[in-house]
């Protein structure tokens, strides 16, 4: 595997990794930019715009058809925040030219293709067509709607915006429903253009072998773009607060739903993950052996460690009558930790399912992409390798330290005004 970084112009990286395994080649190109519940619809509805047509190819039937003339080559959008970042991205993927048939030159095809959706979108008077962007609404007021009913991720989003109340990173990627309803396509133009000149950009693009082709295209498309961009601050820890906020909703729900929010404000990244494995990412974790196993507590308990805002989240299903117990077990097993009741085994469990992830990196061209872009946002340069050796350093010493560190910020319940069945 080789991997190697440029520049091709103002806060516009382009990565190659070239891996001799792999019979596709997969370009993704990220846009960067401060969230703002302002633009986030717009923004996401604009890059997901980009997926749907082309001035060559404008409407959904025309764009799937030729894609599908293409081997089946896939082009396809994405919205996620990290930290108080939004990041939309535009990403497609074909077989290398080497296995076509009949000898097509299949990535020429496809990198017109893409840069057509992405320089050259269907526009008429400052405005995507209506066509294409009715269905690309749709499809986030669906998304939005689905968030809303998965009851888990709802309560997380909800802890997320209690925990970061005030801040860019309480915000949805997505935006709401009325913002996302609120989008023309004008409106949408306008971000995409907005996005263009003033986003950070990275652009990472996979394959068995490097190319010229790519990287230049987009030196040359780029080149053409007048750009006033900055650079995106990808980690911003949020302070605790002074004391802990609880919020309780009410809602139709089977299951009643916890989230407790943690904050640190430590820079041993290291310690912190190895620390969020023992306490609750585990089969062998405190959290699932104790509060769900030992206790029947609930019906699941896990965390997960947010480094962008250095924040920890526990949740768990649970029981109306079993909430407070849960929590208190909850608080007991950090407590645990910090005391330095950590078995050998406990940090080899941890070790382990820390390396397994790591082992996954570059069985798919998307796991190099996100793997290579979280090291970007990390600031680092790392290969899993390296990062599992610098989890393996991390000592008891640095994990109690890092559990220490952890303040209580706030609560989060889901439940009724019944109870829980």
């Amino acid at each position: 595997m080789r991997i190697n970084r440029t520049e091709l112009g103002e806060n516009i990286g382009f990565t190659s990794v070239a891996d001799e395994k792999f019979k596709t080649c997969s370009v993704y190109v990220r846009f960067m930019t401060p969230l703002d519940p302002e633009n986030a619809a717009a923004n996401s509805l604009a890059v997901s715009s980009l997926s749907a047509s082309s001035s060559a190819l404008p409407s959904v039937a025309a764009l799937n058809e030729r894609l599908s003339s293409l081997y089946g080559s896939a082009l396809g959008s994405f919205s996620r925040k990290r930290g108080d970042i939004q990041i939309l991205g535009l990403s497609a993927s074909w077989i290398c030219s080497r296995y076509a048939l009949e000898g097509e030159d299949v990535e020429s095809e496809m990198l017109s293709l893409f840069r057509d959706c992405l320089f050259s979108p269907d526009v008429t008077d400052g405005a995507f067509s209506a066509a294409s962007f009715r269905i690309t609404k749709n499809d986030l007021l669906d998304h939005i709607d689905a968030e809303m009913n998965n009851k888990r991720g709802y309560a997380l989003d909800r802890a997320s915006e209690i925990a970061y109340a005030g801040e860019p990173a309480e915000f949805s990627c997505c935006g709401t429903r009325a913002s996302a309803e609120a989008v023309t396509p004008e409106s949408a133009y306008s971000a995409y253009l907005r996005l263009l000149s003033t986003a950070q950009i990275e652009i990472y693009y996979v394959a068995p072998e490097e190319s010229k082709a790519v990287p230049e295209m987009f030196r040359r498309e780029f080149s053409a773009i007048e750009r006033r961009s900055q650079k995106c601050t990808f980690r911003a820890v949020s302070p605790a607060k002074s004391e802990p906020v609880t919020v309780t909703e009410e809602m139709d729900v089977n299951q009643c739903k916890t989230v407790l929010a943690f904050k640190s404000d430590s820079d041993d990244i290291y310690a912190m993950r190895v620390m969020s494995a023992i306490l609750g990412e585990t089969p062998v974790s405190k959290l699932f052996v104790n509060v769900r196993e030992r206790l029947s507590l609930c019906y699941y308990c896990a965390c997960r460690y947010s480094p962008a805002k250095n924040t920890l989240f526990v949740d768990s299903g649970v029981e109306k009558a079993n909430i407070e117990a849960a929590e208190t077990e909850i608080l007991r097993q950090l407590d645990e930790i910090r005391n330095g009741n950590v078995t050998e085994d406990e940090l080899e469990s941890a070790f382990l399912v820390l390396d397994n992830s790591l082992a996954a990196v570059g069985d798919t061209p998307s796991s190099y992409s996100s793997w290579y872009f979280e090291r970007f946002c990390d600031g680092i340069k790392i290969d899993p390798k390296q990062q599992s050796e610098r989890y393996r350093e991390v000592t008891k010493e640095r994990i109690i330290a890092a559990a220490r560190s952890f303040r209580l910020d706030s609560r989060y319940y889901m439940t009724v005004t019944e109870g829980c069945k």
